[in-house]
């Protein structure tokens, strides 16, 4: 914890160094950000395109870990299904995000399901390559011995199957969540009319840099209390039954 209050109160060092030599219009000194920060709250409109942000996180979020989870597992099991949709990952996960973005807004429109399909597609290829991996991994002796215990489909996938895939959809939950979040800010700046992407593409027209970082450390401070009090105590809580290393 100590190393942790070191190491931030040299980040705001750096930065209050930084914005002296730069100048307040290129980095604002971090009393201003903060000062922008408040005043965004106290009118209602950080609050809002937070809760906004967050919603097309979630919702992208939890679209491409069902179906990267389902997916990765078929694929991980099924070898002619894996090499059936093998090149599919291949090009997706080789497609940049911003063409993905496009093509979506092109062809959908610019609309909210356009928006959440676009973020969801850049990231399922990686929750179902992480998902396969670990259903190639499954111990196979537990296989057996759900036969011959006669498990139905859901208990085993309950307690045999999900157990052991508990690391790689965490891996796939923690790196999948901070690159929705990136990519929503994208869609948001193209094409949607609020949202933190929204704001700070208008700062961003108005050469204003101080209401940039105020929308982009806000967010970050939310998604970083997400990880910290909901990720990261889910990792453990699902993997608790796997013995530690000393």
């Amino acid at each position: 914890m100590i190393l942790r209050l070191v190491s931030l109160g040299l980040l705001l060092a750096a930065w209050f160094i930084g914005s002296h030599l730069a100048g307040p219009r290129l980095l604002p000194e971090p009393q201003a950000v903060a000062s922008a920060i408040i005043t965004e709250a106290r009118s209602g409109a950080l609050a809002f395109n937070l809760a906004v942000t967050l919603a097309r996180v979630l919702a992208s979020f939890l679209i491409a870990m069902a179906l990267g989870t389902v997916i990765g597992l078929l694929m991980g099991r099924h070898r002619s299904l894996d090499r059936l949709g093998d090149p599919w990952l291949v090009v997706l996960l080789n497609l940049p995000a911003l063409v993905i973005i496009v093509l979506a807004y092109i062809w959908a429109g610019l609309t909210e399901t356009a928006a959440i399909a676009a973020v969801a597609l850049n990231k399922l290829p990686i929750a179902t390559v992480t998902v396969r991996e670990g259903a190639r991994s499954l111990d196979a002796g537990l296989d057996d011995m759900a036969q011959v215990f006669r498990m139905g489909p859901w208990v085993r996938l309950r307690h045999v199957v999900f157990p052991q895939l508990a690391p790689y959809l965490a891996a796939a939950a923690r790196s999948g969540l901070s690159l929705v979040w990136k990519i929503v800010l994208i869609v948001e700046l193209l094409g949607r009319p609020n949202g933190v992407g929204f704001e700070i593409g208008i700062a961003f027209q108005l050469f204003d840099v101080t209401r940039i970082l105020a929308y982009a450390l806000a967010f970050v401070a939310v998604m970083l209390v997400i990880e910290t009090f909901l990720v990261q105590p889910l990792e453990r809580h699902v993997s608790r039954w796997r013995p530690r290393t000393a």
